[in-house]
């Protein structure tokens, strides 16, 4: 049986995680998942066959350090449990865990956090570091995105499983066979995801219209763009939804999806959009190739942007292009087997 450290919790209420495990959800192995009491008014006792644990603590932040390290520790102590470990802040428990069981500890090393500009120098060092204790102290590591697991060859001399994402639970319905003449983008609004980048490119191009859905109100950067380009006509910045059936209502009926991501490895959202059956435009990285395998449109500032949206490009040729890539690597089914198969070897 396995304990899932390193999520907000199930349902999933939060972000790429959180979904992972609610569609491997339900399984035969999953015996408990740890969640933050924070983001749930009710606490359930289980959740599609397994048990749920709660903690004071939230489970992003500085206090997703003590948050994992005491589901570590839990489940070493009151469980019989092999762990998986999603996100490497806790890591420095699992050498302890080691020490004292032989249970197996894979762990989902994410993106490479401590690229991210958001952090500060000894952020980034101790990320750094716990990325190289749960590598080195993990069973098996899984690597969300091809790019990932060469850094990990290249870094630390060895093998990752690469399993990414499914995004097949995103489409809800019946998509439509005339698209609405809109780009929709949609992120966390940090830097690094480039979108001060989108905006500027559509701000040069009045006549193509952005929806771009977005935590604006919760960082002076977000504010500081939404007083910024929020009077352009063509642009409409939308605060975050999170109910997948209102997602679907917009995600299907845009002619194009921008994904400026930059950093972090194989992302959820462009994993997602990738069914929806229309043509994707990437900030021009590796990770982002490795997930298009190369069949998208790439950008790599505002004006290289601006020129592609006003270039005709062969968007249908695209659009198929993804869906097929979606339909072979992203469904659910693929990534839970793949899953389970690690703790079955």
């Amino acid at each position: 049986m396995i304990s899932v450290i390193g999520t907000v919790g199930v349902p999933a209420c939060y972000g790429g995680f959180e979904s992972l495990v609610e569609n491997l959800l339900p399984s035969r192995k999953i015996d408990l998942i740890y969640c933050t009491r924070k983001a749930y008014e009710n606490e359930l006792s289980e959740y599609k066959g397994s048990r749920l644990k709660y903690w004071s603590l939230d489970a992003n932040g500085v206090q997703s350090i003590p948050y994992d390290v005491i589901s570590i520790a839990h489940s070493l102590l009151f469980t019989k449990n092999d762990l998986l470990v999603l996100g490497v802040s806790g890591a420095i428990a699992i050498p302890f865990f080691k020490l004292f069981s032989k249970r197996k500890v894979v762990t989902n090393i994410d993106g490479l956090e401590w690229k991210r500009a958001k952090w500060g120098k000894t952020a980034k060092w101790f990320l750094k570091f716990s990325e190289k204790v749960a590598v080195k102290f993990s069973d098996k590591v899984i690597a969300d995105n091809a790019a990932i697991a060469e850094h990990v060859l290249t870094a630390y001399n060895k093998q990752a499983e690469v399993i990414a994402y499914g995004g097949d639970h995103a489409v809800k319905g019946h998509l439509p066979a005339e698209k609405e003449a809109f780009s929709l983008a949609l992120c966390r609004i940090e830097p690094e995801n480039n979108v001060k980048m989108i905006l500027e490119a559509y701000a040069q191009v009045p006549n193509q219209s952005l929806k771009f859905i977005g935590n604006w109100n919760n960082s002076e950067f977000g504010k500081e763009l939404k007083n910024r380009f929020g009077v352009f006509n063509n642009i409409e910045l939308i605060d975050p939804i999170y109910d997948l059936e209102q997602l679907f209502k917009l995600r299907s009926k845009a002619a194009r999806y921008i994904h400026g991501h930059s950093a972090g490895g194989t992302n959820p959202s462009l994993v997602e959009m990738m069914f929806f059956d229309l043509p994707i435009y990437c900030f021009d990285c590796n990770y982002n190739r490795a997930s298009t395998e190369d069949k998208a449109m790439y950008f790599s500032s505002s004006e290289h942007l601006v020129e592609l949206l006003n270039t005709k490009n062969e968007d249908l040729t695209i659009a198929k292009q993804m869906l097929e890539v979606s339909k072979r690597r992203y469904t659910w089914s693929i990534v839970k087997q793949q899953y389970e198969n690690l703790f079955n070897d």
